[in-house]
């Protein structure tokens, strides 16, 4: 218990003093509170708060800017009801004006997504005696399959979940890729199916070698194909060599719209693949001359489906029956909600108020007996017998208080802090969970500096970062792109798991 007030007492220091004391000489961290605090009484008392449940209307930004991950897929359960994800994108052109040679031939195309897996789980299957098509090669080909990583149900009725991933030609033009578009917005598309594919749930890198010299012929990253109908880049890009529509992508992207992904099921899983690696290839054979010999190798095109192209991401939900849909129209913000229901990809968020009450007397205590306040935290508890199951809780919220123009105060003041964290989760393997959020250096300033006492929101996902985990910026979050729910206590009094603001003050 010792140790763990001196630890408090070293955040708290730090807040109070400045990030100038990180820098002092002293030997240790825990002893720099201690000087400052030194014969403080510390007291630990708990706090009730006002929990509240925010409807987002199921509905969040999805273009370009706010999905660098795409879900795609469906997953049902009976507290949240259904949630499915379709995938709109425009395609560019790799090069344009492209000369495709004399009597071009399309023998295939392929939609090529890159899902996120689970590289430690691999299984490797060898073919020793693989003949490759192409001039029939004696060659050997090995295939590695990975599970993609997934937040759903990986079996429905004791058998393999699985989708019929559909691929379909946008017929609307869709804009710039700076155009803000929502999760609801309807995309115009062709109804017939440019492409199919049966999912179970796995990607596979595949390499061929030559028998005879051990030589590459080919390789393919781990990925998801879908095979696309060769007739229609015959017609929609062979045919049209030297024509207007494919000299720039101002053309093309009028003339060629995109592509809408979707799963014809409304149960099993989401998963999620990187939009900038997203392509279509497509392979064709052309005459080739040479000493007076003609032949038909293959070539391929590509499609890029990344940046700069426009990105939508489109969710559907069916709330018939559910508790959420209760609680959606039920919301007490003034008194509080007993459940908490925060979903991701436009589902529900949660805000929880400090009462006027409770400040008012930390108040009093900072102006009559001197408290300095050395840690502050909501802790709310997950519902262990509402969300008492096996999916995947989410490990972190995006945390800001309302109408936000900056990140809280706590992510300068304690950024130099090993290992700090804005929101811990905690027993995420048990049930119940919990989480701790931070608002130490928010809490001292609406009782020392009058700062205004406003209400905290909470959305399941996390704040963006680069390449050098910096954070973009208090209004980038993976919100969007981020399946996971959970069920959690609020303002429930008989509940002794009810969420609560938990303070450690010490006074001399």
């Amino acid at each position: 218990m010792i140790k763990n007030i001196k630890k408090i007492l070293f955040i708290a220091s730090v807040s109070v003093f400045g990030s100038v004391f990180l820098y002092n000489c002293e030997p240790e961290a825990d002893n720099l509170g201690v000087q400052f605090f030194s014969g403080a009484q510390a007291d630990e008392p708990s706090f009730d708060v006002t929990a509240y449940n925010i409807n987002n209307n199921d509905n969040i930004r999805t273009d370009a800017s706010e999905i660098p991950l795409a879900p795609l897929g469906a997953f049902t359960e009976g507290v949240f009801g259904m949630q499915k994800a379709a995938y709109v994108t425009q395609a560019r052109m790799a090069t344009y004006d492209p000369d495709f040679g004399a009597n071009a031939v399309v023998d295939s195309a392929v939609l090529v997504l890159k899902p996120l897996y689970a590289a430690d789980s691999a299984t490797t299957t060898t073919d020793e005696n693989y003949i490759y098509p192409e001039g029939s090669i004696p060659a050997k080909k090995v295939v590695v399959n990975y599970p993609v990583l997934k937040y759903g149900k990986s079996k429905i009725n004791g058998n393999a979940a699985t989708f019929n991933i559909k691929v379909h030609e946008v017929t609307e033009f869709l804009g710039a890729a700076a155009d803000e578009k929502l999760s609801n917005t309807a995309v115009a598309y062709n109804t017939s199916e440019l492409g199919s594919k049966v999912f179970n749930g796995r990607v596979s890198s595949s390499t061929i070698t030559k028998d005879s010299d051990n030589s590459g012929i080919w390789s393919n990253d781990a990925s998801l194909r879908i095979g696309l109908n060769a007739a229609f880049f015959q017609n929609k890009i062979i045919a049209k060599k030297g024509s207007v529509e494919l000299k720039d992508a101002a053309n093309f992207i009028r003339y060629f719209k995109g592509i809408r992904i979707s799963v014809e099921e409304n149960d099993g899983f989401i998963f999620r693949f990187p939009s900038a690696s997203a392509e279509i290839i497509m392979y064709y054979k052309n005459d080739k001359v040479e000493n007076g010999a003609t032949t038909r190798p293959q070539t391929s095109f590509k499609f890029p489906l990344g940046s700069p192209n426009v990105h939508i991401g489109q969710y559907y939900y069916n709330r018939t029956d559910t508790q959420v849909a209760t609680a959606m129209a039920t919301i007490n913000a003034a008194n509080g909600d007993k459940k908490l229901y925060p979903q991701g990809m436009g589902g529900p968020s949660f805000g929880v108020r400090i009462p006027d009450a409770t400040i008012s007397l930390l108040k009093d205590k900072f102006k009559n007996e001197k408290i300095g306040i050395m840690g502050a935290k909501i802790r709310v508890y997950t519902d262990e017998t509402t969300w008492n199951n096996k999916y995947e809780k989410p490990s972190t919220f995006v945390f800001l208080q309302k109408d936000a123009t900056a990140f809280l105060p706590e992510m300068s003041t304690f950024s130099a802090i090993a290992n700090f964290s804005l929101v811990n989760a905690l027993d995420l393997d048990k049930n119940p969970a919990y989480y701790d959020f931070t608002i130490t250096k928010t809490l001292k300033d609406i009782v020392e500096t009058e700062a205004p006492n406003k209400d905290f929101v909470m959305h399941v996902g996390a704040f963006r970062v680069n390449e050098s985990n910096q954070y973009y910026g208090y209004q980038y979050d993976t919100r969007a792109i981020t399946p996971n729910r959970l069920v959690l206590v609020g303002t429930e009094q008989a509940n002794p798991k009810r969420i609560q603001l938990k303070i450690v003050y010490g006074t001399k």
